[in-house]
């Protein structure tokens, strides 16, 4: 069931224009720091509105500064700008046009639900006491925007504090709130294992080492890490998403590579993890004769929200939406948000935007993801409803 609360009416005449900007970069999406065609769409939009702006920042980039009537706080409104590596199977008339790339994850509505915030603050910034810095950060499905963002001064000159941004969740029906106080997504990481034994026939295992049963042993065994080493109130994932070896049916392979992602929450579990993961690697290897190589790479840290702010978009999601439409949410998906968290008290919610009534419920990363995009306008109000409720705290 979708929640059938709207926006004011002066946000809820943007409506159109939400949905066309959406289209416009649904349309040309652009994977991280190769965001040229829609930083240019953004910054284009901005200036037309009167913000300051700032573009090239972290290479493609762009920072905003709309300044009210009084010199009052700063707050930051944060949109990630980048697509995926899909091709999209979508038969949409604003499907993409950039053959293997596409917006799969909601990035295109963020941009937009951004932008149309940025569009109505300009028309009433007689009513803003402060200042608000909209950031439309690249790359962040990798390999990261918000760490140089943060080395250019994104968040400086004038310095934010406080920050907000939102996630479309296809896992949410429409019109939902996920917000949660403390960890609401995951630390995540990388590994790459290369099992390294003795090649030879598959007639004649005994002067071989097989690294296929090496490795094979060694997926197994990882699972026993979350399952037998790790407390079942401790959410973690070590997941093994690769496994390659052999080049024929009747030869005994002598590497088997292996490359997987781990999750977690808690920081002491996220430094634990890859030592553990390497003594049962080491302990299988030792065993069976057979030697290792073994990457671990940590890529974003977990998304914290700060207690008061995160009670602040609590505040905003029930009076607007209803209690009942407000839920802790949480999940150990990556979000390099967790950066700017870092530097300055924030919150990181999710917007629900799926309506399996239409068909717009496929998961994220999905070459048929799309959502209802009336959640456009749900953003925007959150967004506007947020920094006017910091204003008057």
């Amino acid at each position: 069931m979708v929640n059938s609360a709207h926006p004011r009416p002066s946000i809820d005449a943007l409506q159109t224009e939400l949905v066309q900007w959406r289209r416009q970069i649904h349309r040309f999406p652009e994977l991280g720091f190769q965001e040229q065609v829609t930083s240019r769409f953004i910054a284009q939009k901005l200036k037309s509105w009167g913000l300051e702006v700032r573009t090239g920042v972290a290479k493609t980039g762009v920072v905003a500064t709309l300044r009210g009537n009084s010199d009052g706080p700063v707050f930051g409104i944060r949109a990630d700008m980048d697509a995926l590596p899909i091709l999209e199977r979508n038969a949409i008339d604003y499907a993409s046009e950039v053959s293997g790339v596409m917006h799969a994850c909601g990035h295109d509505g963020h941009v937009a639900i951004a932008l149309g915030a940025a569009r109505w603050w300009s028309e009433h910034r007689d009513q803003l006491p402060g200042t608000v810095k909209f950031l439309f950060q690249p790359a962040e499905e990798g390999p990261g925007g918000a760490i140089p963002m943060i080395a250019e001064g994104a968040l400086q000159d004038p310095d934010v504090e406080a920050i907000i941004g939102l996630h479309l969740w296809n896992t949410l029906p429409l019109g939902q709130i996920g917000v949660k106080a403390g960890p609401s997504m995951g630390d995540t990481a990388k590994f790459t294992l290369t099992v390294i034994g003795k090649g030879g026939h598959g007639a004649i295992p005994h002067q071989t080492i097989d690294a296929v049963v090496v490795g094979a042993q060694v997926v197994t065994a990882l699972q026993t890490i979350v399952s037998r080493n790790v407390s079942p109130f401790e959410p973690t994932v070590v997941t093994v998403g690769k496994f390659n070896s052999g080049s024929n049916f009747n030869i005994i392979a002598q590497t088997a590579q292996i490359e997987g992602t781990v999750r977690c929450f808690n920081l002491e579990m996220a430094e634990w993890l890859p030592k553990r993961m390497e003594q049962v690697i080491r302990g299988i290897c030792d065993a069976h004769g057979a030697t290792y190589e073994f990457d671990y790479k940590r890529h974003y840290p977990a998304v914290i929200n700060d207690p008061q702010i995160a009670a602040l978009v609590r505040f905003v999601a029930e009076d607007f939406l209803g209690q009942e439409q407000v839920q802790p949410e949480t999940t150990l998906g990556g979000e390099d948000m967790s950066y700017f968290l870092q530097k300055v008290p924030g919150c990181y919610f999710f917007l629900g935007s799926a309506n399996a009534e239409l068909g717009l419920d496929k998961p994220h990363h999905h070459p048929c993801f799309d959502f209802d995009e009336t959640a456009l306008g749900l953003g925007v109000e959150m967004f506007v409803r947020c920094t006017e409720r910091f204003f008057s705290a």
